[in-house]
């Protein structure tokens, strides 16, 4: 039996780089009645950029109860609507849960399209890979954060949570304190031009972050994760070929690739030297 309304489409859109959205993305968005965005200037920019003239709406969490009411009225109607987020995929701390299940409730069809995820781009970019918890953003004071952390603390699989730039810096203060020994994988404005991707001990990344900037993407390795294999198991042209992915595609630094294998794969900064060069010589 067909759902009553229209259809409420959850689209995924760009995390940065403007390529980063599928066709089906595109088309619902040209095909749709009315896009409710998180803000409406930052999607203007995504639309111009494809030639898309739909009407938008601002939905925020602000105004998600009036303006939730309103959206639930057009769909009701017949007509369709497209949520989006600022970047990425809608309601991963987000707006939108409750529009959701309001929609769902009233027995009209949801569906999401898929696209970008800076969750999912981050994990695998940090090798933990496989399970993972997603926890959204550490609570905004350190006496928080710290209770939400020593909560994680014994979660069995990686954590991935988000951050803002002005509170990086004491957000890493109280992991070192409660999660001190662990790796991280930090991801900052991924997919754009000045992408950056920082991995290691919790100690040494703080460090090595530079001034804060854009949203970040932490990956928190879970509690005695070991590597999928020794150092001494590591073949030279696997290290290699992964030196020169890293510096070719993520645009790393030499240095910070060494550094960055070397946390990976348990060796020293030394040892990943010495068999890069020795591969570097013999291709």
């Amino acid at each position: 039996m067909p759902q009553p309304g229209g259809t409420l489409y959850l689209v995924a859109t760009p995390i940065g780089n403007l390529e980063d959205i599928t066709l089906r993305a595109l088309r619902i968005l040209k095909e749709v009645a009315l896009i409710a965005a998180e803000d409406t200037r930052r999607t203007a920019k995504l639309l111009t950029h494809y030639d898309i003239h739909t009407t938008s709406t601002s939905f925020h969490v602000r105004n998600e109860a009036a303006k939730g009411a309103r959206l639930l009225a057009r769909l009701a109607a017949g007509e369709s609507v497209a949520l989006v987020a600022d970047a990425g995929t809608p309601l991963l701390s987000d707006p939108g849960a409750r529009l959701v299940r309001d929609a769902l409730a009233a027995g009209m069809t949801v569906q999401a399209v898929p696209g970008a995820s800076a969750v999912l781009a981050a994990l695998v970019m940090s090798g933990f890979g496989g399970e993972f918890t997603f926890a959204g953003f550490p609570p905004p004071r350190s006496r928080g954060r710290r209770r939400w952390l020593e909560r994680l603390a014994a979660e069995p699989r990686p954590i991935v949570m988000f951050e803002a730039p002005h509170r990086i810096k004491a957000t890493f203060e109280d992991m070192a304190s409660v999660v001190a020994g662990r790796r991280v994988a930090v991801c900052r404005e991924i997919t754009k031009a000045h992408e950056d991707f920082v991995f290691g001990p919790i100690s040494e990344v703080a460090a090595r972050l530079g001034a804060p900037r854009g949203e970040y993407t932490i990956i928190l390795e879970a509690p005695g994760e070991k590597d999928p294999a020794p150092a001494s198991d590591v073949p030279g042209q696997v290290l290699w070929l992964e030196f020169c992915h890293i510096t070719e595609s993520r645009k790393m630094e030499r240095r910070e690739a060494i550094r960055y294998l070397a946390a990976k794969h348990r060796m020293s900064s030394r040892a990943v030297y010495s068999c890069i060069e020795e591969r570097k010589g013999a291709d």
